[in-house]
């Protein structure tokens, strides 16, 4: 077995785990076998000191099709 991996980032206005949601979902839109992924980063965007975004970023294995 060879996986592949990619680092997708998911956004949401409510939640670093809606975020991550976002991000795997969309992933699954296109690419397929996906087995696991891991969040590797958090990030947010601010506004006048107040969080408006958050980021999550999520490494997605798959395996490749042979």
């Amino acid at each position: 077995m060879v996986q592949k991996v990619i680092d997708v980032v998911g956004v949401s206005g409510t939640s670093f785990a809606a975020a991550a949601k976002n991000a795997v979902q969309e992933a699954g839109k296109t690419v397929r076998g996906m087995k696991w992924g891991r969040v590797s980063e958090f990030e947010v965007s601010l506004d006048n000191g107040k969080v408006t975004e958050y980021r999550a970023t999520v490494r997605i294995y798959f395996d490749l099709e042979r």
